[in-house]
């Protein structure tokens, strides 16, 4: 999925010319990184709030179109209201073709009702991460990692290490750390639960 949006550069700057902006229905923003200085740019506010609620506008190389000119970013953080349908802020970061970029990637998990600790062993898949950070070139980054669960026993969890990831793409990792991505807790037998519960009525 590709996302091109207009902007407009603006020069003034403060808390004072950021509502004034809001007031118009546009969005303050800036842009910055590669060997440009930083740009300040306004945004309309109803297409950029439309795009923050779809999950690949997080995870994509963007197009911003400012006065005419396009430039190739990716999100980097935004400012909401906390309880409104209002956009306060949004950073961009430029990213060209020749240089890896760190993102955050949601997972999207397959194959949950047939892997064996749920159809078989009767579990519940526990989700321990709903997104990874990657490394990539920009015109690499996938929307969205696939973490097929069809294998996954019960008792038993599936690690960062054993994702399949798509081609010049992989995972940030930090030092030997190989993080749960998800797992099927083992259900404890009858006489487990029994034991358990008798447990708490001695200590009630």
């Amino acid at each position: 999925m590709s996302f091109e949006l207009e902007a407009r550069q603006r020069t003034l700057q403060g808390s004072g010319a950021s509502r004034r902006l809001r007031r118009t229905n546009r969005v303050p923003a800036i842009i910055y990184g590669g060997s440009a200085a930083p740009l300040l740019i306004d945004l309309d506010h109803n297409e950029i709030l439309l795009n923050l609620r779809k999950e690949a506008f997080h995870a994509s190389v963007l197009t911003l179109k400012v006065d005419g000119k396009a430039q190739n970013v990716v999100l980097r953080d935004s400012q909401m209201h906390p309880w409104k349908p209002l956009v306060f802020h949004c950073d961009f970061q430029r990213v060209d073709t020749e240089h890896a970029i760190h993102q955050r990637v949601p997972l999207h998990f397959i194959n949950a009702d047939i892997a064996p600790g749920v159809k078989v062993g009767g579990g519940k898949v526990s989700h321990a991460l709903n997104d990874l950070e990657v490394v990539c070139l920009p015109q690499d980054l996938p929307p969205y990692i696939e973490v097929d669960l069809k294998d996954l026993d019960a008792g038993h969890a599936l690690h960062v290490s054993q994702l399949v990831f798509p081609a010049g793409v992989k995972a940030l990792m930090h030092g030997d750390d190989d993080p749960v991505v998800a797992s099927i807790p083992a259900r404890k037998s009858g006489g487990d639960a029994e034991e358990a519960g008798e447990g708490e009525a001695a200590t009630s």
